[in-house]
């Protein structure tokens, strides 16, 4: 009977970190007094304060329930093995080990908790992708990102609904704002939020000769009715027709709206409702999450600085390089976390790249 006592071990000490790094004990006192909060018969008269408690609520079961099924089923491996070494039953290995590899990947999947430190990790993310340097070419990756990351978002079962799109010259888009929607959507997609660099032979280039095109990625946080005054003045309102997947027209008004904060020039759109003015009120929330998000990134950038940290890779900056010719290769700058299966990285497989640069993210910090 082979002796699993090591690795049932180690799955006891990470057992222990999941305690700490997902505040346990305080998770039970929280979702004791959320439960009263959610049963309150008067808890959806205000929608907002309701899907706040709710979400939190959810979140935090979640947790909870993850950690509870891993130590219970932790708990039944160390029984089954120490009976089944007393009378040396080898016959139960492929249990155990079968019992191990699932509990330590459950136990990687709550692992990746502990690397969101940002405050609004946990939100939905709002994306704009826009076309730099590299004409057609540049026009045509700004839409291969998009759908790098819709492919990425469907494979986490996130939601994403498509905001505002503006079509290329030629091919392509010349700007994209689309929300995904999920647990952590924010968190994962801040590693992002950059300059994306492609090299290949141009398929618009009638002499095959290899193009360099960039496109950038901005990120925000969804934050309901962020506390912010903004003056009116400053924003400048565009208004246009909404319209659905292949062109069609959802109405024959202009509902749709763009706003412009000349200030910062942060630009949010919306065109999923009916009326203009429920547009405007969604794009102007949509836009006041992004002001808000551009001065905490400016606060962080200052004490980064007295503190005498590196400035992180920001907004402007190369984070990442996707080379299909001369050869194969999609390398981060930032963490050098790099992969050769291009095709792959391209249809949403970015879970490698995210993960490092949480990591990165958390080195830079400590």
């Amino acid at each position: 009977m082979r002796d699993f006592t090591s690795d049932l071990r180690e799955l006891v000490t990470r057992i222990a970190e999941s305690h700490e790094y997902l505040h346990i004990d305080q998770t039970r006192a929280r979702i004791s007094e959320l439960e009263i909060e959610v049963s309150r018969p008067d808890l959806w008269d205000d929608q907002n304060v309701a899907k706040r408690v709710t979400g939190e609520y959810s979140n935090l079961r979640a947790d909870l329930d993850a950690y509870d099924v891993m130590r219970a089923e932790l708990e039944d491996l160390n029984v089954l093995h120490e009976m089944a070494r007393e009378i040396d039953d080898a016959s139960q290995e492929v249990d155990i080990a079968a019992g191990i590899a699932h509990v330590s990947a459950e136990l990687g999947i709550l692992e990746m908790r502990s690397l969101f430190t940002g405050e609004h990790d946990d939100a939905d993310a709002i994306v704009q992708i826009n076309a730099k340097d590299g004409g057609v070419d540049a026009q045509d990756w700004a839409e291969l990102l998009m759908r790098m990351f819709t492919r990425w978002a469907e494979r986490k079962g996130f939601v994403v609904d498509v905001d505002d799109v503006s079509p290329g010259t030629e091919a392509g888009i010349m700007s994209a704002e689309f929300t995904i929607k999920g647990r952590y959507a924010y968190g994962l997609m801040t590693s992002e939020r950059g300059t994306h660099r492609l090299v290949r032979i141009s398929p618009f280039d009638n002499q095959g000769r290899r193009q360099t095109s960039f496109a950038s990625v901005q990120v925000w946080p969804v934050m309901d009715a962020p506390d912010l005054e903004v003056n009116e003045s400053e924003i400048r309102m565009e208004v246009f027709r909404a319209s659905g997947a292949g062109g069609q027209h959802v109405n024959k008004t202009s509902s749709a709206v763009r706003l412009i904060h000349e200030p910062t020039g942060a630009v949010a759109t919306s065109q999923e409702e009916r009326s203009q003015l429920q547009n405007r009120e969604k794009a102007l929330t949509r836009l006041k999450a992004m002001i808000v998000a551009k001065i905490e990134e400016e606060h962080q950038d200052e004490k980064d600085r007295i503190a005498g940290k590196p400035a992180q890779v920001g907004w402007g900056s190369q984070i990442r390089s996707y080379v299909l010719q001369p050869y194969q290769m999609v390398k981060d700058i930032r963490t050098e976390v790099e992969s050769g299966n291009v095709a792959a990285v391209l249809d949403g497989d970015l879970d490698s790249f995210m993960e490092g640069f949480l990591r990165w993210r958390r080195g830079q910090a400590e």
